[in-house]
């Protein structure tokens, strides 16, 4: 499956480098709903929410409540997950908060068949706090023992994020040989071959930048 990003910033759609460097802005989050209304599943990201800057609620409900969305940023609390379930969101993306005690408590609020834990990860270790923070994890050390708290995990290699110059598949290889949860892939995916590399391991794909910029058409990857 692949799944069309919309992340969010100000009220805008923004494309970021490595989660740093803004790189462009997009059409209103509406339009570029309309846009991706071919794909069974868009992700949203508050990256105010996941840095502490701000929130983009109204935006987030807008969209959730138009499309299967799954939703993440900040996601901290029990208290914020509820919210998004309520607002409509069919998955929520757990960051930060998979490696601190809290986890239990969100996914018990959400129930563990709505959780996603992000294993965001550059130079081979997990990052957190909207990817600000390097932890001394690795994402093969702990996405087992993640496992009872979530459906799936979105792994991103942000070495490569919003850079368009390819993944790690040796990476996802190793992720897919340590779980059986469902895994999504994000960071650096480029080109069709990438794509098919990765559905043939069962992992789903999430672009951005490559979808934005015309890289990849939207049209021969609803076809896919």
């Amino acid at each position: 499956m692949i799944v069309p990003c919309i992340d969010l910033m100000g009220g805008k759609v923004v494309q970021l480098v490595q989660g740093r460097e803004k790189a462009l802005e997009a059409d209103p989050p509406l339009a570029m709903l309309e846009k991706f209304r071919a794909f069974t599943e868009i992700q949203v990201i508050d990256l105010d929410a996941a840095t502490g800057d701000g929130e983009n609620s109204a935006i987030v409900a807008q969209l959730a409540s138009r499309a299967k969305c799954r939703v993440g940023g900040g996601v901290r609390t029990a208290e914020r997950a509820r919210a998004l379930v309520g607002q409509g969101a069919y998955r929520i993306i757990v960051g930060t908060a998979a490696f601190t005690p809290s986890i239990e408590a969100i996914s018990s609020a959400a129930g563990p068949e709505r959780i996603l834990i992000a294993l965001d990860s550059r130079d081979g270790n997990i990052v957190v706090k909207g990817w600000r923070e390097k932890t001394n994890l690795a994402a093969e050390q702990v996405i087992r023992r993640l496992e009872p708290y979530c459906r799936g995990f979105l792994c991103t290699y942000v070495d490569k994020e919003g850079t368009m110059q390819g993944t790690d598949l040796d990476w996802f290889r190793r992720l897919r040989a340590a779980t059986n949860h469902e895994i999504t892939a994000a960071g650096g995916i480029s080109t069709i071959e990438e794509i098919r590399a990765l559905t043939a391991l069962r992992i789903d794909v999430a672009l951005g930048m490559a979808i934005y910029t015309g890289k990849l058409d939207l049209k021969t990857l609803s076809e896919l």
